[in-house]
């Protein structure tokens, strides 16, 4: 995949750490420029100083606004050009009240909306009104859960964090098919469950291999999506959008619930 991003400048929302540093690692390389969007100022600093000089880090809150934009200006500034967007942030919403619909608090619901769904509706946004802005295409990749699609309901109740990640399907689905004729592509990964990830700590390894039979049975780790997210940020995803994309080591076909 050497050069398959070459001359495209690329803004990750949640791009300094898991699976959006994987992706901009994968990005640099692939020889494209990277603006990473995250939370803590010394990961940002982290990232940049890991991904070298093909790249800004940017503090800020995905749930913000005014976020997703500046970071698109930037990009734009540094490197001359915006020419798709990765949103990657979200998370677990169990802190806030999240988790089995009996015991779900509105705050819980509220909160995990707002940082698994509302945050990409506003970099989706701020990307579309870029590109349209500049009278060009470009290409958003989304990201949701193999558990927005397919849920096991012994290990992972988390109700509000699927709602959003199904709804991150939807959303793209629905963008994706007003903004092609603007040759505006959208799609969506759907990761299974990753190594270290919020929702993976309490699970045995017997359900893990059989869940995720793959690969010798495993987590996955966030290199597993670098393939599929530098695909969809190229040239060669040009004539595909509206698409939902599993790298989920077989969860998805799995029957093992326990």
């Amino acid at each position: 995949m050497e050069n398959w991003l070459a001359n495209r400048s690329i803004v990750i929302i949640g791009g300094t750490t898991g699976l959006g540093l994987s992706a901009a690692r994968a990005f640099v390389k692939s020889g494209a420029n990277v603006v990473v969007v995250g939370r803590n100022p010394e990961n940002c600093l982290v990232a940049e100083l890991h991904l070298g000089s093909s790249s800004r880090a940017k503090q800020g809150d995905a749930t913000h606004p005014q976020t997703a934009l500046d970071a698109i200006q930037l990009c734009i500034r540094e490197f001359g050009s915006f020419d798709g967007l990765y949103h990657v942030a979200g998370g677990s919403g169990e802190k806030f009240g999240d988790g089995p619909l009996h015991t779900l608090s509105l705050e819980g619901w509220n909160k995990t909306l707002d940082l698994n769904l509302t945050s990409l509706m506003l970099s989706n946004q701020a990307a579309i009104r870029a590109f349209m802005g500049m009278n060009r295409g470009g290409t958003i990749l989304n990201m949701s859960s193999v558990l927005g699609i397919s849920p096991v309901a012994l290990h992972f109740s988390d109700h509000a964090y699927a709602t959003a990640k199904s709804a991150v399907i939807g959303f793209s689905k629905s963008i994706a098919a007003s903004y092609a004729s603007k040759n505006i592509r959208v799609n969506v990964l759907t990761p299974g469950i990753i190594e270290g990830a919020e929702n993976s700590t309490d699970l045995s390894a017997k359900f893990v291999s059989d869940k995720q039979p793959l690969d010798g049975g495993r987590y996955g780790l966030p290199t597993d999506l670098d393939g599929a997210a530098v695909y969809f940020m190229s040239e060669y995803s040009r004539f595909t959008t509206g698409q939902i994309f599993s790298v989920d080591g077989g969860w998805s076909i799995s029957d093992a619930q326990h």
